[in-house]
């Protein structure tokens, strides 16, 4: 028997009695979903209701999926995610709940609730001990350690600051309350290339913490109010914001998967990702890029490293889409997710991921039809 991990998998193919929810039934189903004890059991459904104005985010037929198997085994299925560190349309409770609705997520269309775990202001949180390298007490939002069971299900796409946005990063990032993100992202702080910026004030927007000061037309960013999360670098259109991430990137990542381990330590947990819309960038961006390569397909286990593993696999097997940002990025590293997003190191984060035992970057692939 192989010791490897089993990650199972199943393409996008359909027919007239073949739907897509009716192959991520079987995905589930295969991959041992129904060996978990969901009787009477609350089970916390951790997905990214998407930001508004982006259209990249999973639609909710496929949390509805999920709930109605989890319900069919007894549980009591509800969707969640903690609110974000940046401004944006998910920064407190209600909004997130208002994001939430208008992107179709609602008991009528996902046959559960949608609780915003971390509260209205994002400090609804519990210290778990998790003793690691870089963390000894990672907050996360309480709803989400209240669960009995939690199961992720990701959007696999790109992302400016790990690489890749997968099960790891919808759990340890996606978990953690505002003072959990901000802990995450304390190294990586952004500078300004002085040259290049027109003094447009986007960075400033876009600053929960206002760090950007616009002086003489020109930015400076005052790194004891930021948090590093990168955001600034993301929306200047001069591409003047830029970060040493260095350290900073290494220790986000390393910070990411203890949180990781922290939720799910000690309960049953199980991880979709579902790898379409391949945008270049996260979710959490008000906008969403072309793809950067085809459609992949669908992925299920119990293990969050062996699934983002594949998955970065499969997507760099894929060809590149014409006109997309890949398309026009320079290519050093033989490695999609590399090359769109250089400064970036995930595989990194999946070796931390193995030696602090969430589980294996060696998995065994088993297609489902």
């Amino acid at each position: 028997m192989s010791d490897k991990s089993k990650v199972y998998f199943t393409d996008l193919r359909t027919g007239f009695n073949n739907t897509l929810i009716d192959k991520l039934n079987r995905l589930m189903k295969s991959a041992g979903i129904e060996t978990i004890d969901f009787k009477d059991k609350y089970c916390a459904i951790k997905m990214h209701f998407g930001e508004l104005g982006n259209l990249a985010f999973l639609r909710p037929n496929w949390a509805k999926c999920v709930a109605d198997e989890v319900k069919s085994l007894g549980g009591k299925p509800f969707l969640t995610d903690c609110n974000t560190l940046y401004v944006g349309s998910r920064k407190n409770g209600l909004d997130h709940l208002d994001a939430a609705y208008q992107n179709g997520f609602s008991p009528l269309s996902t046959g559960c609730h949608v609780i915003i775990a971390d509260g209205i202001k994002g400090n609804d949180e519990v210290e778990v001990p998790v003793d690691g390298n870089y963390v000894k007490n990672a907050k996360i939002g309480r709803a989400i350690m209240d669960a009995d069971v939690f199961i992720s299900l990701a959007h696999f796409k790109g992302h400016e600051a790990t690489g890749f946005g997968g099960a790891l990063k919808n759990v340890g990032m996606g978990c953690g309350s505002r003072a959990g993100k901000m802990e995450q992202h304390s190294q990586g702080k952004p500078t300004v290339i002085q040259e290049n910026c027109i003094g447009c004030g986007m960075c400033a927007k876009i600053c929960a913490h206002q760090a950007p000061v616009i002086k003489d037309r020109k930015c400076t960013i005052d790194h004891t109010k930021c948090v590093g999360c990168g955001r600034c670098i993301a929306i200047c259109p001069k591409d003047a914001v830029d970060a040493d991430y260095g350290n900073g990137s290494e220790a986000l990542n390393c910070r990411m998967m203890e949180y990781t381990k922290a939720v799910v330590q000690g309960r049953p947990a199980f991880y979709i990702n579902i790898a379409i819309d391949i945008s270049p960038n996260c979710d959490c961006h008000s906008e969403n890029d072309l793809a950067i390569v085809p459609n992949v397909g669908l992925f299920a286990s119990f293990d969050p490293v062996a699934i983002d593993q594949a998955c970065a696999d499969a997507v760099n097997r894929m060809p590149i889409v014409p006109g997309s940002a890949l398309d026009h990025a320079e290519h050093h590293h033989h490695d999609h997710i590399m090359d769109n997003h250089p400064d970036t190191n995930y595989k990194q984060g999946l070796e931390y991921a193995q030696s602090i035992g969430l589980g294996s970057r060696d998995y065994e692939l088993i297609t489902v039809r």
